[in-house]
């Protein structure tokens, strides 16, 4: 018998109307995943690694799988698919009107493929930690042996001394 794990996701985008286009996004991932063990408050935030006009909004949702990580990946990208998210590969970041990424996933560590866990840059991003930290502030980095809201600390610390 597969082991139920949690998943940690964080939903985002920035076109189109983003409160509808993530609802429906939670839609999908109920029927394609089941119940949902909670969502994060919306955080508004400034697009990262590129220039736009328009805000993101960014939340993390908690989820109980059976999944292993890449199936669940395969479903993730199903849903963004079904949402309309349109990949352009080698452009870099950019605006788009769903993105989901699986930010962590109990103590599950992957190192190579296609799905790096805990999300490789996780500890830098503050529109990921902060909704992370909403929902599972007690989790911890398996790498950094660090909790999710030590990292989020530990980011505002060094974006202070760096500004």
């Amino acid at each position: 018998m597969m082991k139920a794990r949690e998943a940690l996701l964080l939903l985002g985008g920035n076109e189109d109307d983003p409160r509808v286009t993530l609802a429906k996004a939670e839609d999908q991932l109920r029927s394609r995943l089941g119940r949902s063990c909670g969502r994060s408050r919306d955080h508004w935030t400034e697009p990262w690694g590129f220039q736009d006009d328009r805000m993101f909004l960014n939340r993390a949702v908690l989820v109980r799988t059976i999944l292993e990580p890449l199936q669940l990946l395969a479903e993730l990208q199903g849903v963004e698919q079904a949402l309309g998210r349109v990949r352009h590969e080698g452009t870099g970041y950019g605006s788009r009107n769903i993105d989901i990424d699986v930010l962590m996933m109990e103590d599950v560590e992957l190192m190579d493929g296609p799905l790096v866990l805990p999300h490789p840059r996780m500890h830098l991003r503050a529109f990921a930690l902060s909704p992370a930290a909403d929902l599972c502030p007690g989790w911890v980095h398996p790498a950094f042996g660090r909790t999710v809201l030590q990292l989020l600390d530990d980011l505002r610390v060094m974006t202070a001394a760096n500004t």
